[in-house]
């Protein structure tokens, strides 16, 4: 198991909101932490995510979030494995 830290730019977050949100609820599994900053005059929101699992499924969600379009992931992993 690692620990990871997932962050996204939205860049037309009212297009693609149900979208990322359907598939955070998907991996409700291995959230442990969720921050979201809406930035409205500049039309882009920023999310981070706490997750705790298996670098496979990890890996898997943020693939799933990078193909949406308009929103930019990347991940960080923590070093220790749990």
């Amino acid at each position: 198991m690692r620990i990871a830290v997932i962050s996204l730019v939205l860049d037309e977050p009212k297009k693609v909101q149900k979208e990322v949100n359907e598939v955070i609820s998907s991996y409700k599994d291995i959230i442990r932490g969720r921050m979201g900053i809406p930035l409205d005059r500049e039309n882009v929101s920023i999310i981070s995510i706490a997750v705790i699992g298996k670098a496979d499924t990890i890996n898997a969600f943020t693939g799933r979030l990078g193909k949406i379009d308009h929103v930019q992931v990347k991940t960080s992993f923590s070093k220790k494995e749990i």
